[in-house]
């Protein structure tokens, strides 16, 4: 365990390093690389009336959607 946890560490020092040398420029492309593979999966036709989250909800409290 106190391997995984300076793994953490490590990690997130690493993880900040690497958002601190980040340009704006870069952070923009990296943004944009990322929503354009939302449009590059077709969207199930039910997500354009509704997104699940009644449903989820509904799940969660152990009752039926309306």
């Amino acid at each position: 365990m106190a391997q995984w946890r300076s793994a953490a560490i490590a990690l997130a020092e690493q993880r900040a390093r690497e958002l601190g040398d980040l340009t704006d420029a870069e952070a923009l492309a990296a943004s944009d690389a990322l929503l354009s593979l939302a449009l590059a999966v077709p969207i199930d036709p039910a997500r354009l009336t509704g997104s699940g989250l009644v449903r989820q909800q509904a799940l969660l409290h152990r009752r039926s959607a309306a």
